[in-house]
């Protein structure tokens, strides 16, 4: 699927993949489910490496959208916030996402599946408040930069689900 340029693009393509990957989820098996992630030494991602389970790769999804909904309202309210939050940036990020795995290490897999099921839909909530142009045109605010603001919800939804089931497939390739 091509990376959504407009609103209703980027609406069908989020909910689609989330969709997807809650259907491959539901679809895995009790060895899958049970089995830590190993994946080869080849691949360079430091996330092939950090995520050890399915609750890691849905809090990691959850987090994400933290970062998404605290930037987006912080700057609608007027708070100039950058969207990773201090120390990190777009150099040290790895660094905060092993944080944030840290951090979810006692959370359920059954709590991992809540908190994302809520924060996609805050998500989705807060998305459908903006018009097309607000979201997929380059300066329609200042605090995105150069980018647009729907690539950001791109990225945190329709991407990161792709990213998601990649990474489950290849676990159930293992698995095998």
């Amino acid at each position: 699927m091509a990376r959504p340029t407009s609103k209703s693009d980027f609406m069908y393509a989020a909910e689609a993949n989330y969709k997807e990957m809650k259907e491959f989820i539901s679809s895995m098996t009790e060895k899958e489910l049970s089995t830590p992630f190993a994946f080869d030494d080849k691949k360079k991602e430091a996330h092939w490496k950090r995520d050890k389970n399915l609750r890691d790769v849905l809090v990691h999804l959850y987090e994400w959208h933290q970062l998404l909904l605290d930037w987006v309202h912080s700057n609608m309210k007027g708070e100039n916030k950058p969207f990773l939050p201090k120390p990190y940036n777009w150099k040290t990020y790895g660094k905060m996402n092993e944080f944030l795995w840290q951090k979810h290490q006692n959370t359920t897999l059954e709590e991992a599946k809540e908190l994302l099921e809520k924060s996609h839909q805050e998500v989705m909530k807060l998305a459908e408040t903006f018009t097309n142009e607000e979201l997929f045109s380059k300066g329609a605010y200042e605090w995105v930069g150069s980018s647009t603001l729907g690539s950001y919800f791109t990225s945190n939804t329709a991407s990161h689900y792709a990213w998601a089931i990649k990474k489950l497939k290849a676990h159930r390739k293992n698995c095998r």
